[in-house]
């Protein structure tokens, strides 16, 4: 039985949920989300969304009933305070500066790597003498914000040895030791 799916989700002031056939749309001042689902039941109820499926009890509607409980959950807190991610560049020369939505990367590459971004990301750059160049992504959409963030890190994922690549700020990275004399 989903636990996480019995769960009522409260609706935030400033947030509006609407339901039809098998769409969620959710508003609120950051923007608005909508998402399509199947297998479950969604109603608004006295400021709650409710998330029920059907009588039967198959593995997949279960599955079902918890997912979409916290994708609703989450297009809730999106459109109401937004999702960030961090990411830092640790290496020497490692680099990172935008203009509007390109995103220009220095990773040791030939080239510097330019990412068009999509516009409902907001990006920050900063690089303070004597700490790593950071990048922060702020979006309503938490899986545009994580696909984003993924695709930065995939340039050049942090190696083992030094630790040097793209990392999510916080990230504990797993050390080998070099050499032995």
């Amino acid at each position: 039985m989903s636990r996480i799916g019995l769960n009522p989700i409260s609706i935030p002031e400033g947030a509006t949920v609407e339901v039809s056939e098998n769409v969620v749309t959710v508003k609120g001042k950051l923007g608005e989300l909508t998402q399509e689902f199947s297998n479950v039941g969604v109603k608004v109820e006295d400021g709650q969304v409710i998330v029920s499926r059907p009588d039967n009890f198959t593995k997949e509607d279960k599955a079902k009933h918890g997912l979409y409980r916290a994708l609703i959950n989450n297009m809730l807190l999106g459109v109401t305070k937004g999702w960030t991610k961090e990411l830092e560049l640790v290496g020497v020369g490692y680099r990172a500066s935008n203009q509007g939505q390109k995103l220009d990367l220095a990773l040791g590459f030939s080239h510097n790597i330019v990412l068009d971004l999509a516009p409902e990301i907001q990006i920050e750059t900063t690089s303070e003498k004597g700490k790593n160049p950071t990048i922060k992504l702020t979006s309503h959409d938490k899986q545009l914000v994580g696909q984003v963030a993924a695709k930065i890190r995939s340039f050049r994922k942090p190696e083992p040895y030094k630790g040097k690549g793209v990392k999510f700020k916080g990230e504990q990275l797993r050390r080998k030791a070099g050499k032995s004399a």
